[in-house]
């Protein structure tokens, strides 16, 4: 059924075919063709616009036209099928070099201050594809923005562990919420620990990630942390 409604238009003649967009469209709605993004069909995009931040040339609007409904069961099913193709490619592409999909080598005795324990790239959540490898039966932290700034020792909490950051307050939480379940639903988790800050605000990435494990009728235990102002890390229940 067409009805007047947002949806995303992208303008050919300034689209120069980056592919930045295409990882931050969390229903798999856009597609480089013949070097230029293209809408893949009106019923694959909700009209939220998470995608337009991240094209360089500013080719990409919201317009108001008639269209076919937005059709979520097919979007999941887009994604789905974008999964089954690249899950035997070692790294996805993006289209931005710097967003590619790398694993690298942690030490197994990884300590002291110069020691990484960050295994993965990329680490922000809208970045990561929900068939990423890394992904597949691991234990994750979903952790808010200001989390690494924060808490001391931010890094060492990575350890044997997939972090993914995102903020709760200035982005846009559809995406966000489209992400997760996509990586809920497919990944196999053993476990998501949610560390945020004490702030109201911040609780809206706990809120999140316990939704979209409803929607994806996963089962893996979630740990809500806060961290404190002063860098101290409690269970958000004792805090209430």
């Amino acid at each position: 059924m067409k009805t007047m409604r947002k949806i995303v238009q992208i303008d050919e003649n300034l689209c120069n075919g980056c592919g930045q967009c295409l990882p931050n469209c969390a229903e798999g709605a856009i597609a480089i063709v013949d070097g230029k993004a293209r809408l893949k069909a009106d019923k694959l995009c909700d009209g939220l616009g998470a995608c337009l931040g991240h094209c360089p040339m500013d080719a990409i609007r919201i317009t108001e036209r008639e269209a076919e409904d937005f059709d979520e069961a097919a979007a999941h099913a887009e994604m789905a099928a974008g999964a089954s193709k690249s899950a035997a490619k070692p790294t996805l592409g993006c289209g931005c070099p710097g967003s590619n999909l790398m694993t690298f080598a942690v030490p197994a005795a990884a300590s002291g201050p110069g020691q990484s324990h960050l295994g993965h790239w990329p680490v922000k959540l809208r970045l990561v594809p929900p068939d990423a490898p890394f992904l597949r039966g691991a234990e994750v932290i979903l952790a808010a923005d200001c989390a690494a700034v924060a808490l001391p020792g931010f890094n060492a909490h990575l350890a044997g562990k997939i972090v993914m950051i995102a903020c709760p307050k200035f982005d846009a939480p559809e995406p966000h919420l489209h992400k997760l379940v996509e990586i809920f639903r497919h990944s196999g988790l053993h476990k998501v620990h949610i560390l945020r800050m004490e702030v109201p605000c911040c609780a809206g990435l706990a809120s999140l990630a316990r939704q979209a494990a409803q929607m994806a009728g996963a089962a893996f235990p979630i740990e809500d942390m806060v961290v404190t102002r002063t860098g101290e890390v409690k269970p958000a229940d004792i805090l209430g």
